[in-house]
């Protein structure tokens, strides 16, 4: 049984839940104490030929066998199966209703944690959480509350009955179930520390595997494959040395309880005999007294498994309370405003921006307007912050105050919802969902879609026509992050996506580098004609892409170098002219090849 600030609320939500099945174990726990009495009045009737009920003597024959044997027999049988599938039902019904409803909470937790948590956190780690971590939660739940009221409901009435056998053994018999508890308290933190280090190897192993399958297309292109193995095989080594550590440590525990159980049964046996010898106890009283010691033992038992789940619960609880528990570095402000429509205008003021944990700027002092409508071309070199900019106004990161504008308001005076739901955006990572071609398309739409406004989007995107060959069209499954399509495909794909949204900002990161020319130059045919009006914002490396925009924004270094139209900055700026130079002489180059 674990306790912290992210399972507490549970006890409480499920209470009643919890106490009807304390009842029933408390039911099932008394009837079993009950079946001792009846081999003590078994053996001494066998051996005598009378019964001692109630202070008499009643001949040990057929009916009394039938009427106070058998029959009682049956009833605690019955009593017991039904109470024990009641207190199942109970507590472990209830533990995984906590998995599932902490589960919700894991997730959704993530759904509102920024990138900079997503970089610091690998994915191996949070699939171990969702899975190892959480069933250790969901076990010590149902199991340790099981556990530790079986322990002393069962444990307290077994004393009581032994204690009102003969006291002197029944502390004999405790001793040893005192050194126990005692050595179980002082090894509880050194196992929770095991199994911590045991669910972080095995994170290691999980993300390393993700990332293996991940990437196996460039393992195999550079045939690393035996490299893997080798890093894999470290990895798997360390998570059987752990386990094994811990497992060790845990037999240990548990032999050492078997062994003072086993003490306390040569205790019994010993000093039991000697009473009988005495004439203090019958053949029948000391089969009753090692009847209820039978039943002592599951609770002593329950103690030592009690102080290892509890270690292995609250680690495993600490690994996912951090989780919960991680800083919400974006989010909305109290009084954040949520307008009813944006218009598209996007001003920058003298922004600076650095990575949390960064050295250096990413971006330094930048300022200019988008005016909505516009179509603005973002060029510069590799690392020159365009994809740095774009992700500001989609807010993933925080901005200071009064350097970012979204129709003349402050962005962090705007609840994040508000913001990202006025965009579409294309990165360029162009994931895809494991699902059919249509749901990817329409993922950026609220409720239920038309297919023929999926089909409408992936013809402006110029790749209706690749769908439509595929044998099962639009309800084509596409594999594990859109394996199935090739990259072009995937941009465009991802295209469509942003297009079925129709939203008033649309912002494609180096989103047509894949394609053609001739193709790129469809695509941007198409967004010039269906998206008058609206704003675009398009990130390119290709001169061409972006030559025809009404306003071209050049960074260099995380610095607006220059703000204009193509012909304008081509005269005016040093830099891009030799951006553009470079580029037509490659492309000369090619064409003579």
């Amino acid at each position: 049984m674990i306790f912290g600030k992210h399972i507490n609320r549970y006890y409480l939500k499920y209470a009643w839940v919890l106490l009807i099945g304390l009842l029933a174990l408390v039911l099932v726990d008394y009837f079993q104490l009950e079946v001792p009495e009846l081999y003590r009045m078994v053996v001494n009737g066998m051996n005598t030929g009378f019964v001692e009920v109630e202070g008499e003597l009643v001949p040990f024959d057929l009916d009394f066998l039938l009427d106070r044997i058998c029959l009682p027999m049956v009833v605690i049988v019955l009593v017991m199966v039904a109470g024990r599938f009641l207190w199942r039902i109970c507590f472990f019904g209830t533990a995984i209703r906590v998995e599932t409803e902490i589960r919700n909470r894991m997730f959704d937790r993530c759904r509102y944690l920024s990138q900079r948590f997503y970089q610091t956190n690998k994915v191996g780690n949070l699939m171990s959480l969702f899975t190892n971590d959480l069933e250790t939660v969901q076990d010590c739940f149902g199991s340790g509350v099981l556990m530790l009221f079986d322990a002393l409901f069962l444990g307290g009435l077994t004393v009581v009955k032994m204690w009102g056998m003969d006291y002197k053994l029944t502390l004999l018999s405790l001793i040893p179930m005192a050194l126990l508890l005692f050595g179980g308290i002082l090894v509880g933190k050194y196992m929770t520390k095991k199994w911590e280090a045991r669910q972080e190897a095995f994170s290691d192993l999980s993300d390393f595997s993700q990332e293996s399958f991940s990437g196996i297309a460039v393992i195999k292109a550079f045939v690393k494959e035996f490299k893997e193995l080798l890093a894999f095989r470290r990895l798997n080594k360390k998570n059987e040395e752990t386990n094994v550590a811990y497992t060790k440590f845990s037999t240990l525990l548990n032999v050492t309880v078997t062994l003072l159980v086993e003490s306390v049964v040569c205790i019994i046996l010993g000093y039991g005999g000697y009473l009988v010898y005495r004439g203090a106890f019958d053949a029948g009283q000391l089969v009753e007294y090692i009847g209820y010691f039978t039943a002592l033992v599951w609770p002593v038992m329950a103690v030592s498994q009690l102080i290892e789940m509890a270690s292995r619960g609250k680690a495993s609880l600490n690994r996912i309370g951090e989780l919960l528990d991680a800083k919400q570095d974006v989010c909305d402000r109290p009084d954040a405003e949520t307008p009813e429509a944006i218009e598209g205008k996007i001003e920058f003021r003298n922004l600076t921006f650095r990575y949390p944990g960064s050295a250096y700027d990413a971006l330094s002092d930048v300022s200019f307007t988008i005016e909505p409508g516009e179509n603005v071309g973002i060029v510069g070199k590799a690392g020159a912050g365009k994809t740095t900019l774009v992700d500001l106004i989609l807010r993933t990161y925080n901005v200071p105050d009064g350097t970012l504008f979204l129709d003349d308001k402050d962005v962090n005076a705007l609840s994040v919802r508000a913001v990202r739901g006025a965009a579409a955006y294309v990165p360029q990572d162009n994931f895809l969902f494991s699902d059919t071609i249509a749901n990817n398309i329409a993922f950026s739409c609220e409720g239920d879609y038309a297919e023929a406004d999926a089909e409408r989007a992936a013809a402006l995107a110029d790749v209706h026509d690749n769908i439509t060959e595929f044998k099962e069209g639009y309800q084509t499954v596409l594999g594990e992050r859109g394996v199935t399509v090739s990259g072009g495909q995937k941009q465009r794909i991802s295209i469509a996506r942003a297009l079925m949204k129709n939203a008033k900002i649309l912002i494609l990161d180096d989103s047509v580098s894949a394609v053609d020319t001739r193709t790129e130059q469809t695509i941007l045919n198409n967004l010039a004609r269906e998206r008058a009006g609206l704003t675009t914002i398009l990130i390119a490396h290709r001169i061409s892409t972006v030559e025809n925009m009404q306003k071209i924004v050049y960074l260099e270094e995380g610095r607006v170098v220059a703000v204009g139209r193509h012909e304008e900055l081509y005269r005016t700026c040093a830099g891009y002219r030799r951006m553009v130079d470079l580029q037509t002489l490659e492309e000369g180059g090619e064409g003579n090849a």
